[in-house]
């Protein structure tokens, strides 16, 4: 009965030395140890930044600013859809209803600026899709 208690605990301090090492060899690098890290860690970085580039061309700011058009008639059907870049380029689509018709409106946005002029739902569909000024 010692001899099967005695070979246990050997088994089980070979198991604790074996994960021991294994780990050490899986211990991720210090932070300014890039020669450490292997060749795909780079390529990867290389890849997420290639995707950040990628990303920025992206119409990923919107705001939707819903309003009466007319003080006639209620229930915010008119809208306002800013869809913008991360430089501020891209669109603003209106829609202004009616009580017999709908109207709707593109108008291009560069750089945050319209060269046409903003309905004040416009401009505030605008403000409200750049990032830190909502």
């Amino acid at each position: 009965m010692i001899a099967v208690v005695v070979l246990s605990l050997v088994v089980a301090l070979a198991a604790v030395v074996l994960a021991v090492v294994a780990l050490r060899r899986t211990a991720v690098p210090a932070a300014g140890d890039a020669e450490a890290l292997p060749a795909d860690v780079e390529g990867l970085r290389r890849e997420v930044a290639a995707l950040r580039a990628e990303a920025r061309d992206a119409l990923r700011h919107l705001s939707v600013v819903r309003y009466d058009a007319f003080g006639d008639m209620g229930g915010h059907l008119s809208w306002s859809l800013a869809l913008l870049d991360d430089s501020g380029h891209g669109v603003v689509l209106t829609s202004i209803h009616g009580r017999s018709e709908a109207r709707t409106y593109a108008k291009t946005i560069v750089a945050w600026r319209c060269e046409q002029q903003l309905s004040p739902e416009e401009q505030e569909a605008v403000t409200a899709a750049r990032p830190g000024k909502a």
